[in-house]
């Protein structure tokens, strides 16, 4: 039984060695469950584990922690047949050995405390984060171009289903190329080009906008505030947090702005979505910066990064009533 690593894997230690290493976590009359948050990167990476490991475990079973309601996500499921199941806890699953992708434990209340068998991410590494198998490589841009390295190291040729989802998840992490990404992003995309199906690229990429979110936009539009070179809006209760994304990406084409920053509050959670496009700026330091004093989830990637903070956390911390939108404003203008 391999003991829990409290680091992840070093960096220079070579591919094929750590793809060795994640076959012998588990044996092969157990089955794996694997935990995403869906997004098209981590459900590429959960269809490429689970590829990785076919015939080596007894079954795979995809679960995802968050309602699925993008029209481009659900298009990717559909196109591509992803057969995944919602989660909210783990108690009295018939599974013991569980593998979580593109996050972490802590990223989700639920599993905080569970110590999970695999764990692979992009993301930074948090200070609880610890399991039999951890690969944490903050300095890349998508999960799936670790998890591709892992299926070409093990000389896996990824199917024609499998290498469009890698691909998009690449494509949509990076914002295709805007945002950070090594050369091993590029070597990838450029590998994963061969074998994906463009048209299929395509007809997800087109389907990114419904009436609820042109209804979201516009609401959005109307409540926009410009603090210097930062796009800010408060949009109060959302039935889905993914518009914050959408809102967030779609200010950065505001040529007044570096900096986007979009709020609201879903299941009694603050969430607020942070994009940069300023050179000398780092959105995952922002976001700490802001929202870190208030004990919730804050950081991220230089030019794109994401607090969550329960709305009880932010009333002790204030010990007031709490108005959030100049709360937030507040925190972007500098003052406390």
């Amino acid at each position: 039984m391999t003991s829990f690593m409290d680091h992840p894997l070093p960096k220079s230690m070579p591919a094929t060695e750590r793809c060795a290493r994640l076959f012998e976590t588990l044996d092969s009359d157990e089955p794996l469950g694997v935990v995403m948050s869906a997004d098209p990167d981590a459900m590429a990476s959960a269809l490429a584990l689970k590829r990785l490991m076919w015939r080596r475990v007894k079954r795979v079973v995809l679960y995802h922690v968050n309602p699925i309601e993008r029209p481009d996500n659900l298009a990717l499921i559909k196109l591509l047949k992803i057969k995944q199941t919602r989660i909210r806890s783990m108690r009295g699953r018939k599974i013991k050995r569980w593998a979580i992708v593109d996050s972490q434990p802590a990223h989700y209340k639920p599993f905080e405390n569970h110590l999970f068998d695999i764990v692979i991410d992009h993301h930074p590494l948090l200070p609880s984060t610890k399991a039999r198998f951890l690969d944490v490589r903050e300095d890349y841009g998508a999960n799936s171009t670790i998890m591709t390295e892992y299926l070409r190291a093990a000389k896996i040729t990824p199917s024609p289903r499998l290498a469009t989802a890698l691909f998009y998840g690449i494509k949509t992490d990076t914002d295709a190329f805007v945002r950070e990404s090594l050369p091993k992003d590029i070597n990838a995309f450029q590998y994963l080009y061969r074998y994906a199906n463009m048209n299929t690229i395509k007809k997800i990429e087109s389907s990114e906008i419904t009436r609820d979110t042109l209804d979201q936009l516009r609401f959005a539009m109307e409540h926009l505030t410009l603090v210097r070179d930062k796009a800010f809006v408060y949009m109060d209760k959302l039935s889905n947090p993914d518009h914050l994304v959408i809102i967030a990406d779609f200010f950065m084409k505001l040529a007044e702005a570096q900096w986007s920053v979009v709020a609201g509050v879903h299941e009694e959670k603050l969430i607020v979505i942070i994009r940069n496009a300023d050179i000398r700026g780092d959105a995952g330091d922002r976001a700490k910066k802001w929202f870190g004093s208030w004990e919730g989830l804050a950081g991220g990637h230089k030019s794109a990064a994401r607090a969550e903070v329960p709305l009880e956390k932010i009333h002790q911390a204030t010990g007031k009533d709490m108005d959030l939108e100049k709360l937030i404003l507040a925190r972007i203008k500098g003052k406390k």
